[in-house]
């Protein structure tokens, strides 16, 4: 609806995990190098954590760009399944439909396709994400997944993504073990005010914005104090604020727009500063918009009446014009 206005070739502030658009804040490359470096040097299990939105599956998606050439990768999305569950979805995953029906038997076959793997050179990664989700049971079973191993090496990479509450869970002391195999640790820090600010101008140039001042500071310190750091707010914001711009006819976005969208998503209506009104241009299109369809309409139903009562359909339509006047 707004990008020919605003001069943009896709939607910047999608909620998609798109990788495309990834900035990488200092923490954010340093988580990735981390997740990283801990699949490729086979640290076993790797915990990622950040608070809701803070881009943790975009992060995944971009290390799987990286790695997807040379390591098998099977993304948990679901982690309310019960361990049986989430095993079939994961040898489905790697490609291995015909494992078997038993527990025992698709095992087996997870540990033969991990040894080919090895013999071939190749890596397999598991990812879970809101691994938060998990309960004691499925988090012990997945900790003996660990066990697929050669005297050397890990066969099976597992990634345990999720909120802040994982690490809370992983410290419960029936999970003692499994917190012991943790190789490493990575953390996704909020955004900081300057972050979203090149946050905001990252997704606007990769839309292929040709103004990236498109937010004023003003807009941004507000956006940021709102959201928190959390990029998923920050996009939902920036979406309502381009929608309404482009209702108002503002090429750039200040700080009373951004409170306008910000009201409308805490309390679902659109504020009216006191003495606005449309703005003229707007007002005439709507209106143009609205008698148009209505002579659209109109000369549809006396075309098909002409039709009916075998009358000349153009010379009634003439008639009827003479009394219709459209701005």
């Amino acid at each position: 609806m707004y990008l020919t206005f605003y001069g943009l070739a896709e939607k910047p502030f999608n909620a998609t995990p798109d990788p495309r658009f990834l900035y990488m804040t200092p923490g954010h490359r340093e988580a990735l190098a981390q997740l990283q470096y801990g699949v490729q040097e086979r640290k076993g299990f790797i915990v990622l954590v950040g608070k809701v939105g803070t881009g943790k599956t975009t992060l995944l998606h971009a290390l799987w760009q990286r790695l997807k050439d040379q390591t098998a990768i099977s993304f948990v999305v679901n982690s309310t399944l019960p361990f049986d569950g989430l095993l079939e979805y994961v040898l489905e995953d790697l490609g291995l439909t015909k494992a078997g029906e038993s527990r025992a038997q698709r095992l087996i076959a997870l540990n033969n396709f991990l040894i080919k793997r090895e013999r071939e050179g190749y890596n397999t990664v598991l990812i879970i994400d809101e691994a938060q989700n998990l309960d004691v049971a499925t988090l012990e079973q997945i900790r003996l997944l660990s066990n697929f191993e050669t005297p050397t090496r890990k066969l099976l990479q597992i990634l345990l993504v999720g909120q802040p509450e994982l690490k809370n869970r992983l410290d419960l002391p029936e999970l003692r073990q499994l917190k012991q195999r943790v190789g490493l640790r990575c953390h996704i820090p909020p955004l900081t005010l300057e972050e979203t600010r090149a946050y905001i101008r990252t997704r606007l140039r990769v839309a292929g914005a040709r103004d990236l001042g498109l937010f004023t500071d003003a807009a941004v310190d507000r956006i940021s104090a709102y959201a928190g750091g959390i990029p998923r707010l920050v996009n939902t914001v920036c979406d309502h604020c381009l929608l309404f711009g482009y209702a108002d006819q503002q090429r750039r976005i200040g700080r009373e727009i951004v409170n306008q969208a910000i009201e409308y998503l805490e309390e679902g209506t659109r504020p009216q500063p006191k003495g606005r009104t449309l703005p003229g241009s707007r007002t005439r299109l709507v209106l143009r918009w609205s008698i148009g369809s209505f002579v659209v309409t109109f000369a549809s139903a006396v075309a098909a009446l002409a039709l009916k009562l075998h009358i000349d359909a153009q010379g009634l339509l003439q008639s009827v014009r003479q009394f219709l006047v459209i701005p």
